[in-house]
């Protein structure tokens, strides 16, 4: 079994098809179908379905593919690893952030690392942990940072609290109700709520809850933070957000606070990794100036 085989059975589930993989790879397609089988040969079974829409997964496939991608993304780690750190250096570094971090501490933190690493490759890709858990466990993501999710995350994964943190209610400059002071002023309003940085939903009915109120009418749910803004910006729309969405440079000339009295608990800040699997020193460069961003108090 060669790596080279490996990162074949990758990229054909990654593209679908045996001629996008070839494509993609730059491999003649008569052997990467010979590659396929040749590896299926090996294992003593088939792990593709041939269909005419594509190539599939068979449920032996599904467990190999899992191993697959943690045996290449090592080995992929293991290169980069021999290098010495700084500006020579070249490789990917994967991570996952949330909401908070993007606003709070990505700002600061990318200039600085481009200047230290400027041919080492950033994948950043905005999610709450359990869309990620899977590519941390394979490795093709280095570390998750945001909010802690509800349940704890699966095995083979560590989790470190970092910081605790607030909300606030955010609304369009102008807005008729940017200077209420209550929860209870809010009630008719419409609210936005975003399902990437937690279930900002259920928390907002939670909260009224704890006050007396009636649930508040969602009317908008985001999966971008970029959604949001946009929904903020050019509506009536109400969302309760991180507190760092007011001091973020390209939200604070459009969007305002509500300084409603209540107290608006957010979800504690975490970083998720492998324990067993080391980070490359531009990742742990990455995580260091990241944190530098940590809100203090």
């Amino acid at each position: 079994m060669k790596l080279e085989q490996l990162q074949h059975l990758i990229a054909i589930v990654e593209h679908g098809s045996l001629r996008a993989a070839a494509r993609r790879l730059d491999v003649p397609q008569p052997a990467l179908t010979r590659s396929v089988r040749a590896l299926e040969r090996e294992l003593g079974v088939d792990l593709f379905a041939r269909q005419t829409t594509g190539m599939v997964l068979t449920a032996e496939g599904v467990r190999f593919h899992r191993r697959a991608c943690a045996i290449a993304n090592e080995a992929r780690r293991a290169r980069e690893e021999v290098q010495q750190p700084g500006p020579d250096y070249e490789g990917t570094v994967s991570v996952a952030l949330s909401i908070m971090p993007h606003l709070g501490m990505l700002p600061e933190a990318l200039p600085v690392f481009r200047r230290t690493y400027p041919k080492v490759k950033l994948s950043i890709t905005e999610s709450l942990l359990p869309a990620v858990e899977g590519a941390l466990r394979e490795g093709s993501i280095d570390f998750y940072l945001g909010a802690a999710p509800r349940l704890k995350p699966a095995p083979g994964l560590a989790l470190q609290h970092l910081c605790d943190n607030t909300r606030v209610v955010v609304c369009r400059k102008g807005h008729p109700l940017a200077r209420v002071r209550s929860l209870k002023a809010l009630a008719g309003a419409e609210w936005a709520a975003t399902t990437i940085d937690h279930n900002a939903e259920e928390d907002l009915a939670r909260l009224f809850g704890a006050h007396g109120l009636d649930a508040p009418r969602v009317m908008l749910r985001a999966h971008s933070a970029l959604s949001v803004q946009v929904a903020l910006a050019q509506t009536d729309l109400l969302a309760m957000l991180p507190k760092q969405w007011t001091s973020f440079a390209m939200t604070r000339d459009v969007l305002d606070v509500i300084p409603v009295r209540e107290v608006l608990p957010a979800p504690a800040i975490v970083m998720v990794r492998r324990p067993d699997l080391p980070l490359s020193p531009p990742a742990e460069f990455f995580s260091d100036v990241l944190l530098r961003g940590l809100p203090r108090g």
